[in-house]
């Protein structure tokens, strides 16, 4: 690039900074103050807090990064306007397309971005946040038993405690073990803290004791401890089998899906849409770049307004993703419309190019006709002498 190009390209790349970091951090604080319950209601921690609320990131930087392109190029264009550079540039002899290459470089780095955010970083983060999601709602401790009640669940076990301290600390607790029949086992203790060891949870509990009641009678064996260890693995159900929806699965796995799974032959429209949307979205930061371009990328004067082609250009890019939803929507019932996916970002850049670089010719042709056809119909004057 020139310099001049790399000069534009600056201001664009800044534009581009500034909005993707302030409006991502401003939803992403929205979202996390959504998951403020994590950490107040179903006591986790706020390592597992930041892990949940940042893996939305990759979704978000991806919905939120044509659009600050989109608001980057304009704010670009209407400062170079402002400032009479386009002009001058115009002026100067320099074409569109020169003009536009600093623009489309931008362009093509998000649309990179985006392919490898969709693509590979997207599922990842989906599939580890359903992991993380299903790991905090089978928390016994955090989910299952409320505070001051006696939860009895189906395998025989009753648990109950007093309150719950600050950092997770449970007070008088009572635990009745009658999983086995004719034998019943009573524990408590003071206080008790959930822990993890080697992958497996497990009660720690202190200062209480253990009441055992053999079979077939009605003696009772007391044992007191200072510390004691329960395994709470066999407080929960055995987990069911995760089945991961399609915007879960790997682009590989959507790519070679398993066609004997029966969430597949339910769900192979799905399949399909998201796949083909994944592929195309990288088409769409390209072709916002060209549609802001095309709707501003002329010169004006500052009593030319450019409120007109702003919205103009507003208009066009909500129309082009309503569009987009529409055909992966329709992708999911007809492989005919997987067409639809790639042809409409693809009609944008098409028709923008045109208006790029087809503009310049078509104005001066028009330009020239209507001084031809003024001519045509106006007599010249008769000279005096």
């Amino acid at each position: 690039m020139t310099q001049i190009q790399r000069y534009i390209f600056r201001i664009a790349l800044s534009a581009f900074l500034a909005c993707l970091v302030g409006l991502t951090g401003t939803i992403w604080v929205t979202q996390a103050l959504r998951e403020l319950d994590l950490i107040t209601a179903k006591g986790q921690t706020l390592v597992i807090f930041l892990l949940i609320t940042s893996l939305s990131l990759p979704t978000l930087i991806t919905v939120i990064a044509p659009v600050a392109l989109f608001i980057a190029i304009v704010y670009a264009l209407n400062r170079l306007n402002g400032d009479s550079e386009l002009i001058v540039m115009s002026a100067a002899g320099m074409e569109p397309r020169r003009i536009l290459r600093p623009f489309l470089t931008l362009g093509l780095a998000v649309s990179l971005a985006v392919a490898f955010l969709t693509i590979q970083v997207m599922p990842s983060s989906f599939q580890e946040l359903r992991d993380v999601v299903t790991r905090v709602r089978g928390d016994f401790i955090a989910n299952v038993v409320k505070e001051g009640q006696f939860t009895s669940l189906e395998n025989g076990i009753t648990f109950h405690f007093r309150e719950r301290a600050p950092g997770g600390t449970l007070l008088g607790l009572f635990i009745q073990d009658k999983r086995e029949p004719g034998r019943t086992v009573v524990y408590l203790a003071e206080r008790g803290q959930a822990v993890d060891y080697d992958g497996q949870s497990y009660l720690a509990l202190e200062k209480g004791s253990i009441h055992r009641q053999q079979k077939n009678t009605r003696d009772a064996s007391i044992i007191a401890f200072e510390r004691y260890t329960v395994d709470l693995a066999a407080f929960t159900p055995p987990d069911a089998d995760v089945i991961f929806k399609p915007r879960e699965r790997s682009t590989t796995q959507l790519l070679f899906p398993d066609t004997s799974e029966t969430y597949y032959k339910v769900q192979k429209g799905r399949f399909r849409a998201e796949l083909h949307d994944r592929l195309s979205a990288w088409l769409y930061p390209l072709a916002i770049a060209f549609i802001a371009f095309a709707a501003l990328g002329d010169p004006r004067t500052t009593r030319q307004g450019r409120g007109v082609a702003v919205a103009g250009a507003v208009v066009a890019v909500v129309i082009l993703r309503i569009a987009g939803f529409t055909a992966t929507s329709a992708a999911v019932r007809s492989q005919g419309a997987v067409v639809a996916i790639y042809a409409i970002p693809l009609l944008a850049i098409a028709l923008s190019a045109l208006a790029i670089f087809g503009g310049t010719a078509l104005r001066s042709a028009g330009a020239r006709m209507a001084r031809g056809l003024r001519a045509a119909i106006v007599p010249r004057r008769p000279r005096l002498g």
